[in-house]
């Protein structure tokens, strides 16, 4: 579809057309029911409902784990009473009911447990692993989105430009290929023949000292703590791996947006802004607006793709996140650590998920619970 301004537009059609384009859709409400009111209520209690089903869920996965989770982490060193101390130390002993009544405990005061193989709680563990991990989603996705975005603007505004098509069809490519495939393909390019990326061992180069901790974000430590150099090494160790995440997920978040503004494109309520002579900029923000919901649904689902991905590519790269402490707890047995680890991820996820939804509802009121809505 061409926008483009007529000629000659009357100045009374004109203000209509603005104040439609800042209204953009008119609401009205089912009733004046208490749950219309309180339309954030329900997702709130079901993400609650949603958490504690997983928590319940890792408990008995690791109750069907067979054998002895301690002895098993331990390689059969303790015996006698120092496993039976061991065993309720962990909150073994009793009957599975009482255990499970213990785990429960110990998640409503927050307490994650104590790690078999380091000995320290994991909460504690968490909390230097979760804000490195989180640094390299919201990096790959915040590029992800400048990405996708740049790229589907160009693709709706120049559908016959060669390079259009060429973006489009890799649009069309979602999920074609996963991150380690991707991941060891630029390792293989960028490290071993280009020499361009550095030695994927780690965030900070071997000769340099990190920088203090004071928000467990490397790059922001480092930028706080004015360390040049630190800052340059976590931005030169991280760049390889959120350009694989931006490879791997862009053509997901394209091909939804190409969708969404072609959708808002050919609304009745666009074109009636174009036939009634509002500005460029006007339609593009209506047209914007109208696709923003569907985008920000998909990039609490991409959150998900991208915290999945980076347990891969903090192993891959050695970058010692979430992700290597989950492969280290398989590797040691540690199911206690393991157990955790799902519950907080999928209690992230969920939680992002939570997000998108509110998000999306304060964006186009017609989501919420209660409401209803026609287009202007």
């Amino acid at each position: 579809m061409t926008v483009r301004e007529p000629d000659v537009v009357d100045d009374g059609t004109r203000a209509e057309a603005e104040r439609l384009a800042a209204l953009d859709t008119a609401l009205t409400s089912t009733g004046r029911s208490p749950a219309a009111a309180l339309w954030f209520v329900r997702p709130v209690v079901l993400t609650v409902v949603n958490i504690l089903v997983f928590a319940l869920v890792a408990f008995f996965l690791v109750k069907l784990i067979p054998g002895d989770p301690v002895v098993s982490a331990t390689a059969g060193r303790l015996s006698g009473s120092a496993l039976e101390a061991a065993r309720e130390s962990y909150g073994l002993t009793g009957t599975w009911i009482q255990q499970l009544g213990t785990y429960l405990g110990q998640l409503a005061h927050f307490d994650l447990g104590t790690s078999i193989a380091t000995g320290r709680p994991v909460a504690q563990d968490f909390a230097t692993r979760i804000p490195a991990t989180l640094e390299l989603v919201l990096s790959g996705l915040l590029f992800a989105c400048i990405v996708s975005l740049l790229a589907a603007h160009f693709i709706v505004t120049h559908r016959a430009n060669r390079f259009a098509k060429i973006l489009t069809s890799y649009a069309r490519s979602a999920g074609a290929l996963p991150e380690y495939v991707i991941g060891i393909a630029f390792l293989f390019v960028f490290y071993a023949e280009l020499h361009i990326a550095p030695a994927p061992s780690g965030r900070l180069d071997p000769i340099l000292i990190a920088p203090p901790v004071v928000t467990n974000f490397p790059i922001l430590d480092s930028l706080l703590a004015g360390d040049g150099e630190a800052f340059q090494s976590y931005v030169a160790h991280l760049a390889l791996p959120v350009i694989v995440m931006v490879v791997a997920h862009s053509p997901l978040l394209i091909k939804m947006l190409i969708l969404s503004l072609d959708e808002a494109i050919d609304d009745p309520a666009t074109k009636f802004r174009v036939a009634s002579g509002a500005s460029r900029r006007t339609i593009l923000a209506s047209v914007y607006r109208r696709a923003l919901p569907s985008a920000v649904a998909t990039l609490g689902m991409l959150f998900g793709l991208f915290l999945g991905g980076a347990v891969v590519l903090e192993s891959l790269f050695g970058l010692g996140g979430l992700g290597q402490y989950a492969v280290d707890a398989v590797n040691s047995s540690d199911v206690f650590a393991l157990r955790s680890f799902l519950v907080v991820v999928a209690a992230m996820c969920l939680v992002i998920y939570l997000i998108t939804d509110l998000v999306t509802m304060l964006l186009d009121s017609r989501r919420r619970p209660g409401v209803a809505g026609k287009d202007a």
